[in-house]
């Protein structure tokens, strides 16, 4: 019986390096799997570092170079019962909610008076209907020179264009400031009429911003806002508010407004305070985190000054949604709160999450 006795020798061996065998096979499996993952968290966390998406540590200011478009951002004005911008906080002050649910905010930034100057791209849509008055819009020319002086201490872009009837481009995206004169010298020769296409003009400049402007720009994020000057009583349009707010949502761009008193004031009274505007209750400043101003002095460049300030108050929180959320195509609320006592205005509500 030694053949037997052999046969079963050599099927033990055989089992035997089979058990080897498929343990050899885990181990390398597993081995793979390992240096894999922390291959991939190694490359996230190189893309993280080439795109300046670096998390905040304690109270320091992260720069932002570029967001990759998982990233959701808002911009966040605070105020305190007086109604002046709050300027001191930090990440931790804040609590984000995204649907209700409280989301960690990954990235956090905030310009500061010894730190680098946020770079900023602003179109001034300027009212040249029949309700301005000549002399209001000479006011207003002599008041730009205070955005001229603050334009020259940031890196910034500035477009200009009118509207009355027609929405016209009269300087395109630029940072030579001597245009910007040239571009108000050329008020004069543009038409009004009597139609006053505020919203038309508005939807038009956030297409400029969203086209030719960059989200950000020598390592920060780019604040992107129109500035409408107008006596605040739209005529005419073919774009409805709620669009326009929504298309500036979508782009993140803040409305502010400056509204001259030729209109609302000579139905209040000199001695009263001007009117609430169609302008004002349709809520294209409040729901895009922008701040509304009123010329009710014949000296604007004080307004000027507090405005330019505005402009860059704003905090910017910005967090990942969950993949799910980010490709259902579905709208999705956010909130941010401040520390008590303190209010906040949101550039946006919320974000669409994107089918694809």
């Amino acid at each position: 019986m030694p053949g037997v006795a052999w046969l079963a020798k050599y099927s033990l061996l055989r089992r035997q390096s089979q058990r080897v065998a498929l343990l050899l096979c885990c181990f390398i499996l597993l081995t793979l799997a390992i240096e894999s993952q922390s291959f991939s968290q190694q490359k996230g966390s190189q893309r993280r570092e080439q795109e300046g998406l670096t998390a905040p540590l304690g109270d320091r200011v992260v720069d932002v170079l570029r967001f990759d478009t998982d990233l959701i951002a808002v911009d966040v004005r605070v105020t305190d019962r007086d109604g002046r911008s709050v300027r001191n906080l930090r990440p931790q002050d804040f609590k984000l909610f995204e649907d209700g649910s409280e989301r960690p905010i990954s990235f956090f930034n905030i310009e500061r008076k010894d730190g680098e100057q946020q770079p900023v791209a602003v179109v001034f849509a300027l009212d040249i209907s029949g309700s301005m008055s000549v002399n209001e819009m000479e006011r207003l020319r002599a008041a730009m020179g205070v955005f001229s002086s603050w334009w020259a201490k940031r890196p910034s872009a500035f477009a200009v264009m009118s509207f009355g009837m027609n929405v016209r481009v009269l300087q395109n995206f630029t940072s030579d400031l001597s245009k910007f004169d040239h571009a108000f010298a050329r008020l004069a020769d543009e038409p009004g009429g009597l139609s006053t296409h505020t919203y038309d003009a508005v939807d038009d400049a956030i297409r400029m911003l969203n086209r030719k402007t960059p989200r950000a720009r020598d390592h920060k994020l780019m604040k992107r806002a129109v500035v409408v000057v107008t006596d605040g009583f739209p005529v005419g349009d073919t774009v409805a508010p709620q669009t326009v707010i929504e298309r500036a949502n979508a782009a993140e761009v803040s409305i502010y407004t400056i509204t001259l008193p030729s209109f609302s004031r000579a139905i209040a009274g000199v001695a009263l305070a001007p009117l609430p505007t169609p302008l004002d209750v349709s809520g294209l400043v409040e729901q895009t985190g922008g701040v509304a101003a009123y010329a009710t002095d014949e000296e604007l460049a004080p307004l000027m000054r507090a405005l330019t300030a505005e402009v860059t108050s704003s905090y910017v929180l910005a967090f990942y949604p969950t993949d799910e959320k980010r490709r259902d195509g579905q709208f999705h609320s956010i909130r941010v709160e401040a520390p008590a006592g303190l209010s906040t205005r949101q550039s946006r509500p919320g974000y669409q999450g994107n089918l694809h």
